[in-house]
């Protein structure tokens, strides 16, 4: 991982992550109006339109350049083809964060999740230097949980019927890593 700070970028053996710009509205609409994508986040609207990615988009610099939300888009290094999200929230008074994702359903099982989250890491403890990393997911997206697993996250318990999604209450299932070499 090579975190270019001038550019606010992150480049990783296969991908880019950038900040989105307004030009990546119409691939995220089009990634992210999808029903499997929506029953796996917590906070995608469905159905999702072009005014709900630029909305979205608003405040990335904003957040960034204040150190309170890191949100990048997963792009191919070669091609520069947008894949998904990922993100890192920056709580400074515990000096932790959260990290979240979604790769579009097209993208799936290329391990883009995978290698976007391992990079998200190395930022959040090499560059920003966070104390612990954290992660939800449904209990009903276990291919969510496997991407934690593989980054070497520990399950930390499930909070059972936590959110209400469709009309019917998910368990939410939390991992969590620490920084050791922080320590």
């Amino acid at each position: 991982m090579i975190y270019d700070s001038p550019s606010k970028t992150i480049i990783t053996k296969r991908l880019v992550l950038r900040l989105f710009q307004k030009s990546d509205a119409v691939t995220v609409t089009k990634l992210c109006n999808n029903y499997n994508i929506y029953k796996s986040t917590l906070y995608l609207p469905y159905p999702y339109c072009i005014e709900n990615a630029l909305s979205w988009m608003e405040h990335h610099r904003d957040n960034f350049n204040a150190n309170k939300l890191y949100e990048f888009a997963i792009t191919d290094k070669e091609t520069g083809e947008l894949y998904g999200a990922i993100a890192l929230s920056n709580n400074q008074k515990f000096n932790h964060g959260e990290i979240a994702y979604w790769v579009g359903e097209e993208f799936w099982g290329n391990g883009y999740a995978i290698e976007a989250a391992q990079a998200i890491l190395k930022f959040a403890f090499d560059v920003k230097q966070y104390h612990k990393i954290f992660a939800r997911y449904f209990h009903s997206n276990p291919a969510s949980g496997r991407v934690l697993q593989k980054l070497g996250m520990k399950k930390e318990g499930i909070l059972i019927d936590h959110v209400k999604k469709e009309k019917r209450y998910e368990d939410l299932v939390y991992y969590g890593i620490i920084n050791s070499i922080g320590l």
